[in-house]
């Protein structure tokens, strides 16, 4: 199903007319209502209603972390290891989703979605948070059900501390929208951004926290891998799976205010590009 044959509901949902002067919970609901049309939309054109439709939502990232854990299982990676491998390979790939997928859904998201701004209460903040919302589920949906099947057929121990997991996930998620919010909106000043930024997620892919343990690390390498954002996430959703296997190394409050800084520095950029473009 195209853009242009969305039901007609959508487009009752995305021109409710906005009052002069609303209160705050008003303009809320709208947003809420905006961006769950937009949601909506996303999911029809992504995916469609043929094979397994939105299913493909969790099953390509269950494939892709799937494929990875079988790799190293059947290669004998930490054989010599008390780590179990098909929870160090779910913890570590399944974070990598989250920040490096997210600025891959924002780049090119205002040019794709221009027609939409026409709509008067449709603002780029929204297609930008309909698309993060929409990836943060699938990653956190194929998370979820892989950690439960592995579980089911033994090869991954139960959770040690659910609390530790559930924190490291949300702020890696929180991080890659901070991170996908930033990019994707300097990517409508130069499409050079999105150029630079493919290149560099696969040289940030190896430093993340996703093929390593922070405390296998030599000693001299330790402290400078640390200013890694991402490395802060992956150690604390792998000390809540088996924190007893290993010595675990992350600062949450670190990466919060990385978070934080990359969040206000894209949202000044955003307020910028939503000035030039909706005008």
């Amino acid at each position: 199903m195209s853009a242009h044959q969305m039901p007609s509901n959508l487009d009752t949902r995305l021109s409710t007319p906005s009052p002069a002067a609303c209160s705050l919970w008003e303009s809320f609901a709208i947003q809420r209502r905006v961006i769950g049309a937009l949601i909506l939309r996303e999911l029809l054109t992504r995916f469609g209603r043929y094979n397994i439709g939105f299913a493909w939502m969790f099953v390509e990232p269950m494939m892709f972390t799937v494929g990875v854990t079988l790799m190293w299982s059947s290669r004998g990676f930490f054989h010599a290891s008390t780590v179990p491998v098909a929870a160090f390979a779910l913890t570590g790939y399944s974070c990598v989703l989250l920040w490096r997928n997210m600025p891959g859904r924002t780049n090119s998201a205002i040019d794709m979605n221009r027609p939409l701004l026409h709509h008067r209460n449709v603002k780029v903040i929204d297609i930008f948070l309909a698309r993060l919302l929409l990836e943060a589920g699938g990653a956190t949906m194929s998370f979820i059900i892989l950690g439960i099947i592995f579980t089911t057929i033994g090869w991954v121990p139960p959770p040690e501390d659910i609390f530790k997991i559930v924190s490291g996930w949300v702020m890696m998620g929180l991080f890659g929208m901070a991170l996908a919010i930033f990019i994707g909106a300097l990517s409508t000043r130069s499409h050079l951004v999105d150029k630079i930024w493919h290149p560099m997620s696969y040289l940030l892919f190896p430093l993340s926290g996703a093929a390593f343990l922070v405390d296998s690390l030599p000693v001299s390498i330790k402290p400078l891998i640390m200013y890694i954002p991402m490395v802060h996430g992956c150690e604390c959703i792998r000390d809540g799976y088996f924190g007893s296997r290993f010595e675990a190394h992350y600062d949450l409050k670190y990466m919060g205010m990385c978070t934080t800084i990359l969040l206000l520095l894209g949202l000044n950029e955003l307020r910028s590009v939503t000035k030039r473009v909706e005008h």
